[in-house]
């Protein structure tokens, strides 16, 4: 069962001892503070790695105003946008030079297919995700609901640990990636 935002920051105030929240309208220190920290503390998460169940491609729509300086053409990014992996042409998601700038993508290329990572629905989200999710928001309600510096760093020692956690299980969630052309090969 995928957990919603409440769900969530109801199970990380748990952690720390709070009391849980029926929604961040609540009127409570713990619904204020989870409203206040939930979608910065979930959107860095998700943009700190690439994970499998937040990427995606898209073919993105140029923009009839080029860039000023540097590139040719410009497009725009995704409103799910997050963070660029990589971007690619002619049926490729990669091998472009680009610039994000603002809600743009800047490159010479006519047409361009992006890789990216984006805000999932929370249906979406797996639970090794949501763990890790639980973990951070913990760490960050430390400090304004308990005001213990030493209990924070303790909670962000262990979110580091369900983040590389869930890191490694997403990790074994595609293929490996080989080395396509290694210089010191061709060499020979």
């Amino acid at each position: 069962m995928a957990l919603n935002d409440v769900a969530l920051c109801s199970r990380a105030l748990i952690r720390i001892g709070a009391q849980p929240i029926t929604s961040f309208n609540d009127g409570t220190a713990e619904s204020e503070i989870a409203g206040a920290l939930y979608e910065s503390s979930r959107d860095g998460l998700l943009s700190s790695y690439a994970w499998s169940f937040a990427s995606g491609q898209v073919t993105l729509n140029q923009i009839t105003t080029a860039p000023i300086a540097d590139y040719q053409n410009a497009f725009e990014l995704p409103s799910d946008f997050l963070r660029a992996i990589s971007a690619g042409s002619g049926g490729k998601g990669r091998g472009l030079n680009f610039r994000i700038a603002r809600t743009e993508l800047h490159t010479n290329a006519t047409d361009v297919v992006l890789s990216y990572i984006f805000r999932p629905q929370e249906a979406d989200v797996p639970p090794y995700f949501d763990t890790a999710l639980i973990a951070r928001l913990t760490a960050e309600f430390t400090i304004p609901l308990t005001e213990s510096t030493s209990r924070a760093e303790v909670m962000f020692r262990l979110a580091e640990q369900e983040y590389a956690k869930a890191r490694q299980i997403d990790a074994q969630q595609d293929t490996p990636g080989k080395i396509e052309r290694f210089t010191l090969i061709d060499a020979r």
